[in-house]
């Protein structure tokens, strides 16, 4: 799966993403796009899935009808994060084209 993280993802996220292909917007030189601008080159470019933290992203989009799969992060701090990695591998395994997730990841 090609995966797009969003400015606010976690670089260190990449290595647990075992088999998956990891590219940074901002190493697409994407990291100055707007959502619904970076969610269209996204699919142009052939990415499966974008992983951000933008819990408002459902809200300020109209994700209907995309190739593209959604992962939304509750918590973007890597130190809380690490704990929870679990979680989203097993919802980056699971998105298909279109789906919207959010992976609940406490504060603490």
């Amino acid at each position: 799966m090609l995966i797009l993280f969003d400015n606010g993802t976690p670089a260190p996220l990449r290595h647990v993403l075992e088999g998956h292909a990891v590219v940074e917007a901002i190493e697409r030189g994407w990291d100055r796009l707007v959502n619904g601008e970076l969610i269209a080159a996204a699919e142009a470019a052939g990415f499966d899935l974008l992983i951000t933290t933008d819990k408002n992203i459902r809200y300020q989009q109209n994700l209907t009808g995309r190739r593209i799969a959604f992962l939304v992060l509750g918590n973007q701090q890597w130190p809380v994060l690490r704990r929870h990695v679990e979680r989203v591998v097993v919802a980056v395994n699971a998105a298909t084209p279109g789906s919207y997730v959010e992976v609940d990841v406490p504060f603490q």
